[in-house]
C-alpha cells in the first residue's frame, strides 16, 4: 500500500517537487520523488520531466523484475533520464542550468531496490527502527563523512542545501543503487528535504509507527513541516508491506 502527497509549503510561490506511484504491466510498483533545484532555472520542469520519463518507461515494462533486474532497470532508466533532462536544458536557453534530485524504489516480494541522486531520501522502518537507506549527495554530508563536522552540526550548516550531484546538470550521471530486505509490517518513506529539514529521524519514526493510515501519516508529517515554517515544498511517499488473507504479498 502506497500513499503519495505533495505540498507547496508556506513560502514558495511554485511547487518544484514532483513524484508518483506507478504500476507496470506485471502489476509491480515503482515510487518516485523528485525535488527541482530551487536555485536554478526551471526546477519544476526538471523534476516533472524525470518523473514522467520514469513513469512512461515503467508502464511499458511487461515483466516483474527480480533484484538484479530492478537494479539494472533503475540504473539504465535514470541514466537516460539524466541525458534527456540535460539535453533539454542545452536546447532551451530558458531551461539552462535546471536540475533535480530523484529517489525511486522498485518493490519486490521480499526486497526493495532503491536509486537516488541528490539529497531526497529513502528511509526504511523495520521492527520499530528507522534507518536512512540512501546517502545524500550534499556538501554537508561529505563534511560529515570526512569527519570535519558532526551530523548534529550538519543540521545547522549555512551551506546544507548545496548539492554535489543533481540529475540533469551533467551529460553523464548515474544514480547510487541500494538494496534492502522488505518484510511484513515494514514501512518505507521517500521524501524531499522540505520534510527532513523540519523533522528529525526520531520524529519521522514516531509518525510512521503511529496506528494510522498512510494517508493520515502523510498529512500529519506535512502539517508538522508547515507548522515549523514550511519554507520549502514538501513531498513524500509512504509505503507499507502487507500480506492479504490469501497469503499473497502486496506492496
Amino acid at each position: 500500500m502506497h500513499y503519495y502527497l505533495t505540498n507547496i509549503g508556506k513560502v514558495r510561490m511554485h511547487n518544484e517537487d514532483a513524484g508518483g506511484i506507478f504500476q507496470n504491466e506485471a502489476l509491480q510498483y515503482l515510487t518516485v520523488v523528485a525535488d527541482g533545484m530551487g536555485g536554478h532555472k526551471a526546477g519544476d520542469v526538471a523534476s516533472q520531466l524525470v518523473v514522467e520519463w520514469m513513469e512512461n518507461e515503467w508502464k511499458s515494462t511487461k515483466e516483474s523484475l527480480d533484484r538484479q533486474g530492478a537494479a539494472t532497470w533503475l540504473t539504465e532508466v535514470i541514466t537516460k533520464a539524466n541525458q534527456y533532462v540535460y539535453q533539454k536544458s542545452i536546447d532551451n536557453e530558458a531551461l539552462l542550468g535546471m536540475g533535480t534530485t530523484v529517489v525511486a524504489v522498485i518493490y519486490g516480494e521480499d526486497f526493495i531496490s532503491v536509486a537516488n541522486i541528490g539529497d531526497s531520501r529513502c528511509y526504511l522502518l523495520h521492527n520499530g527502527t528507522i534507518s536512512q537507506i540512501t546517502e545524500d549527495h550534499s556538501l554537508v554530508n561529505e563534511l560529515v563523512r570526512s569527519g570535519q563536522i558532526s551530523k548534529e552540526d550538519a543540521d545547522f550548516h549555512p551551506r546544507k542545501n548545496v548539492l554535489t550531484k543533481a540529475l540533469g546538470t551533467e551529460a553523464i550521471l548515474q544514480p547510487d543503487i541500494f538494496e534492502a530486505s522488505w518484510k511484513q509490517d515494514d514501512q518505507l518513506l521517500l521524501c524531499t528535504d522540505g520534510l527532513t529539514n523540519k523533522l528529525s529521524d526520531e520524529e519521522l519514526s514516531r509518525f510512521l509507527t503511529d496506528d494510522k493510515s498512510n494517508q493520515e501519516k502523510a498529512e500529519m508529517l506535512i502539517d508538522t513541516a508547515n507548522e515549523r515554517g514550511g519554507e520549502d515544498n514538501i513531498t513524500l511517499v509512504i509505503s507499507s508491506y502487507e500480506t492479504n488473507k490469501a497469503g499473497d504479498t502486496s506492496c
